[in-house]
This record gives structure tokens, C-alpha cells and sequence, in this order.
């Protein structure tokens, strides 16, 4: 098992990654769910992918996933998930209901636990589109813009 550091997990955050100036994620349905994936290339070139899925059944029973390829696989650096279910934190043992952000940790990854085991509480959005917003603007994405147009960030 290789362990992805929390300064790799950090770099992968930092890096710039450029969503195309098409980016209108849609749901559609696949078995019982509504699902949207793109992948996303860094300036680096490396390639992240971004995955929204949606119950058909409870519209709060959502996650937006932010992950890294890493050898043909998708390593999940950030999870945004719904108001449907409670999370423990299996280390700390705190338990939390509402919406809830996963991270990926080296610490959890190094005792045989999913990269993003560990979560935090939050109120930063209310659904999945304010969800992938909020992931947007966490995790340092960018529009892509036309060749001749400027960008004012």
C-alpha cells in the first residue's frame, strides 16, 4: 500500500486545475442514482477527475468528489457530502450529522482506512450544486477562457 503524504495531498489541492469553458454538469441517470463525471487537467498536465452523484430518491443524499489519478486510479482528495447520514470519525470517534466535508489524510491512509475516512462539519452549501461550488472554490479550479480573451483574477 503506498501512502500519499499530506504535503503530496496538499500539492495536489494548490495545483491550478482548468475546468473547460463548457463546464455545465447536468445529472443524469445511471442505476438508482443521477451522476455527472468530468475529468479536469492541471497546467502540470496531471489529471483529476470531479464526480457528482445524486439519489433518485432523497435530493440530500448527494457527494461531490474531488480526486487525483494516481496510477490508473482515482485517489479521493476531498469528498462534499449530503445531509442524508450520520459519519463517524473512526480515530477521533466524533460523530456528526449534516453536511460534511471528507479529507484525505496520510494518517488514516496509514492505519488501513479509505484516504478519505476523516470529515468535518460544515455549512458552506445546501445541495449538490452549492456543494460543487463550494469544492470549486476550495480547491483551486479555474475556467478556461478563450485564447484572446484576458483573465481578471
Amino acid at each position: 500500500m503506498v501512502v500519499v503524504t499530506d504535503s503530496q495531498i496538499s500539492e495536489f489541492i494548490k495545483e491550478q486545475k482548468i475546468l473547460p469553458k463548457n463546464f455545465n454538469p447536468v445529472l443524469k441517470p445511471k442505476n438508482w442514482q443521477n451522476q455527472f463525471e468530468q475529468i479536469v487537467q492541471s497546467k502540470s498536465g496531471r489529471t483529476f477527475k470531479l464526480i457528482v452523484r445524486q439519489s433518485q430518491v432523497n435530493p440530500l443524499d448527494f457527494s461531490v468528489i474531488f480526486g487525483v489519478m494516481i496510477n490508473g486510479k482515482l485517489f479521493r482528495l476531498r469528498r462534499y457530502n449530503g445531509d442524508s447520514h450520520e459519519h463517524t470519525n473512526k480515530i477521533e470517534r466524533n460523530k456528526m450529522d449534516g453536511f460534511h466535508i471528507h479529507k484525505a489524510t496520510e494518517r488514516y491512509q496509514s492505519i488501513g482506512f479509505r484516504e478519505d475516512a476523516y470529515s468535518e462539519k460544515t455549512t458552506k452549501y445546501s445541495d449538490w450544486r452549492t456543494a460543487l461550488n463550494a469544492m470549486i472554490s476550495d480547491n483551486n479550479f479555474i475556467m478556461e477562457v478563450a485564447k484572446n480573451q484576458t483573465r481578471l483574477l
